[in-house]
């Protein structure tokens, strides 16, 4: 009988084992269990080989699904004007013009709409936000970007990220680190010195993963202080995965990876968008030699499967069919991000808002006028659903009664010039054969035998990092094209050659354009007499260095009759709004843009001017651009940034006073370029960009040397008046933990309801180290109607008066007297209060 009980007792307890068995079999399939646990159960289950196939990308833009295991097929889209990729989306305005907005919670929102979107269309990470410092104006991706204070850029990031991820899909944020410019940027190298790094350009990715707990993390082309980002041993797992404690996934951007194994040791957890070097035969080979260990693989594939099951990848479907493709949600949002983020920079003699009872006639004219120019180019360019452009927006605004005439005026589609223009050149057979005979050589400067010579019916050549042509080098090569033109009637043509390195081009023998050294994508152009029916000997001259490669060359008449029906129309109208700027063939990814206006632009724009007096110019730009030579002959300026598919409606409200002006500037418009702190540096020499400002980025460097800007960071104008009043600060704190409340009174003295932004600034008197005179610490945007008053409070802590001691390896805030200081832009304090923190 015992031993009957005993048999029966030991068969309950193989059952109870084997439940347990089977329980663990499925552990991670498990939505219940922690997601840590899930984690390593599932690690458990893979093979060497099938970690490594998962460390590169599948598909172009998916993490490589495992079918024997149920791992997903994780899916990405571009970001972060909108969800690239997949078909139309909403296209929302660019970063840099929310951060003009400086309104956290209409960001938030923001990112909830991207996360709705991306959401519709079965997205799990959406590879934004982009995170960089405002370093120059013209670097190619600023418009992606917050602005030049790290403060402000942080502030933005951390919304943006929670309304991502709210929404149950993971946002990437890039472009880590010290990523300022866009000429080059697979060779060049940032050195920064650490407290530069620390204090300028990592805050908005530290405030990302401490505050926001971002998702994914993606590391940047170029290298830093000589190394590159992506297998940056001392960024990634030191900063980043050290003192951060950054858990999530770290991928590289879209062929940013140089080295297999250096960058699986230095900290990158996923290789895009293939594995050409995170791959068996790179890795296997180094971890038998025992340069490369399972756990750092084991390392990797824990960060993909964490956020895998944090965010529910494994447990529901990404794709959510209940939410619309088109969101008339999302319309909205972008409508109020365009009203909020442009800004008003000039308003001479309160020429806005346009009193629809005594303006009876508005010219709007102006390559940016019509159709839409809704964002930049690159990989956040979005196509919408639909888009307003300015002339619309205006008409749209200005009702029945006005009357509204449009005309271009200029013609600036030059990516249907290059396409268009015609060439010839004369055979050896003696025959006239249409395009350019094209040679180009192995060398950077036209010598010896050509390499491959070819006809090219036009010049219009983006060869990135690739090769001009198999056999030819993807560096230190040239080419020159030689032919003919002619031209149908006498006039003055315009010859435009966009280039990245160096290009001059020749008529009749004669040298027009010259821009023969290292650059970034640069477009110049040249004005030439010509008669009808001559015969003219061209002769285009390129070289490419390293990085990126391009070429293009357009040419055509210069409409007289264009320009002239513009400037006509100007004269004869009450007001005339000029639209000009940048579209996504002149500023984007990839390449950096002029400071200055395309001289045809600039031109006109002065034309305009001179028959119009009530002229207001409406820019389309990631930043700053050359004004000098326009901007006293204007009566008013909206910078408009890239405003997105609604940004005529709200430059339409804007203009007739429907909608207040809020916006402020999130960078400082210098007065002309030698005025920046970058003018000396911003160039690689020898492929090192030394940041030799220091922590003087922006703002920074005009306090300190006292020089004025045309705009200062933090300007805007609105239709209505404010006043500051009744400051309290507490009067003193422990240098250890200093906790401090500014609280204040904002009223609105003007006639219309409005929106302020009020800066809260900190700067240390007699600091042991240089330090900026004050320094963007608080900010809050407040809404008051008509003699409508509002208490404003800002706490400020430890990070408000830190700096970072190189020596010590961390923040450090001195005992001594700081000033705080409200203001309404950095030059522009309402009120200081002296505060001393106490040992």
């Amino acid at each position: 009988m015992k031993s009957a009980s005993a048999f029966c007792f030991l068969v309950l307890i193989l059952f109870v084992c084997a439940g347990d068995l089977a329980a663990q079999g499925t552990l991670y399939k498990e939505s219940s269990a922690p997601a840590e646990t899930r984690v390593k159960d599932l690690l458990s289950r893979m093979t060497l080989e099938e970690k490594i196939d998962m460390l590169g990308g599948f598909e172009a833009f998916y993490i490589r699904p495992n079918e024997r295991l149920g791992i997903p097929k994780v899916k990405m889209a571009d970001g972060p004007l909108g969800v690239r990729n997949y078909g139309k989306a909403t296209a929302f305005p660019a970063g840099i013009a929310f951060a003009a907005a400086w309104n956290k919670d209409l960001t938030r929102t923001y990112g909830e709409m991207i996360g709705k979107e991306a959401r519709s269309k079965g997205v799990h990470i959406m590879l934004s936000p982009g995170v960089n410092i405002y370093r120059a104006p013209m670097c190619g991706r600023n418009f992606e970007y917050y602005g030049e204070d790290p403060f402000l850029a942080s502030r933005m990031t951390v919304a943006y990220i929670r309304g991502v991820q709210s929404q149950g899909v993971v946002a990437t944020v890039k472009h880590y680190a010290a990523n300022n410019e866009e000429y080059d940027r697979h060779t060049v190298s940032s050195d920064v010195d650490e407290r530069t790094l620390r204090e300028i350009y990592l805050p908005a990715f530290r405030a990302a993963v401490e505050e926001a707990d971002v998702g994914a993390l993606m590391t940047s082309y170029n290298l830093i202080n000589g190394v590159h980002a992506s297998q940056h041993q001392h960024l990634i797992n030191e900063v980043l995965k050290g003192d951060w404690k950054f858990d999530g996934l770290v991928m590289s951007d879209w062929t940013s990876t140089y080295d297999g194994v250096a960058a699986a040791n230095g900290g990158l957890d996923l290789e895009m968008p293939s594995g050409q070097h995170l791959n068996r035969d790179t890795l296997m080979p180094a971890i038998k030699a025992g340069n490369l260990t399972v756990a750092t693989i084991d390392g990797k594939i824990e960060r993909m499967l964490r956020i895998m099951f944090r965010f529910g990848f494994f447990d529901r479907p990404q794709l959510d069919e209940s939410l619309p493709l088109y969101n008339p949600e999302s319309r909205r949002v972008a409508l109020q991000a365009a009203r909020e983020g442009i800004v008003l920079l000039k308003n001479e003699g309160s020429l806005l808002p346009l009193d629809r009872g005594k303006v009876s006639s508005i010219a709007v004219i102006g390559p940016c006028a019509h159709p839409a120019v809704t964002g930049a180019g690159g990989s956040s360019k979005v196509e919408p659903f639909l888009s307003v452009s300015p002339l619309e927006g205006i008409i749209a605004a200005a009702g029945d009664r006005l009357k509204v005439f449009y005309s271009a005026g200029v013609d600036y589609d030059l990516e249907t010039l290059f396409r268009q223009s015609q060439f010839y050149f004369i055979s050896e057979k003696n025959e006239t054969v249409r395009g350019l005979k094209a040679e180009f050589f192995a060398n950077p400067d036209l010598t010896g035998a050509p390499s491959l010579t070819r006809t090219d019916k036009q010049v219009r050549f983006n060869w990135g990092e690739s090769s001009a042509s198999p056999g030819m080098p993807t560096d230190n090569f040239s080419a020159r094209w030689t032919g003919k033109i002619r031209a149908d009637v006498d006039g003055d043509y315009e010859f435009y050659v966009q280039g990245d390195d160096g290009f001059r081009l020749s008529l009749r023998n004669q040298v027009v354009i010259d821009e023969w050294h290292d650059q970034g994508a640069t477009l110049k152009s040249a004005k030439v007499s010509l008669r009808g029916g001559e015969q003219v000997d061209l002769r285009l001259e390129y070289y490419e260095h390293s990085g990126d490669a391009e070429i293009s060359l357009g040419w055509r008449r210069v409409s007289e009759s264009k320009d002239s029906e513009a400037l006509r129309l100007a004269a004869k109208a009450d007001v005339a709004v000029v639209c000009v700027g940048f579209n996504p063939t002149t500023e984007g990814e990839g390449f950096d843009r002029p400071f200055e206006l395309s001289k045809d632009q600039e031109e006109f724009l002065k034309s305009v001017a001179s028959v119009n007096k009530k002229t207001i110019v409406v820019l389309i730009a990631g930043g700053n651009v050359a004004m000098s030579g326009w901007i006293d002959d204007v009566g008013g300026l909206l910078h408009a940034w890239y405003p997105g598919q609604e940004g005529g409606t709200a430059i339409g409200e804007i203009l007739f006073g429907d909608v207040n002006p809020s916006g402020k500037l999130p960078a400082t418009f210098e007065k002309k370029w030698e005025d920046n702190p970058t003018y000396s540096s911003y160039y690689a020499r020898e492929k090192k960009l030394a940041y030799t400002e220091g922590v003087f980025v922006g703002y920074r460097h005009y306090d300190k040397k006292n020089v004025d800007p045309l705009y200062p960071f933090g300007y805007g104008l609105s239709y209505t008046t404010f006043q500051y009043r009744n400051l309290k600060v507490t009067p003193s704190a422990s240098a250890t933990d200093p906790k401090i409340k500014v609280t204040f009174e904002i009223v609105n003295t003007g006639g219309r309801g409005g929106a302020e932004v009020a800066q809260v600034y900190v700067g240390e008197q007699n600091p042991a180290v240089p330090r900026p005179v004050r320094e963007l610490k608080g900010f809050e945007k407040v809404w008051l109607k008509p003699g409508e008053s509002k208490t404003v409070s800002i706490d400020l802590d430890k990070s408000a008066f830190a700096y970072y001691d190189v020596g010590r390896k961390e923040w450090v805030v001195k005992p001594g007297k700081f000033d705080v200081s409200v203001g309404s832009s950095s030059r522009l304090i309402r009120f200081s209060q002296q505060v001393m923190l106490s040992k």
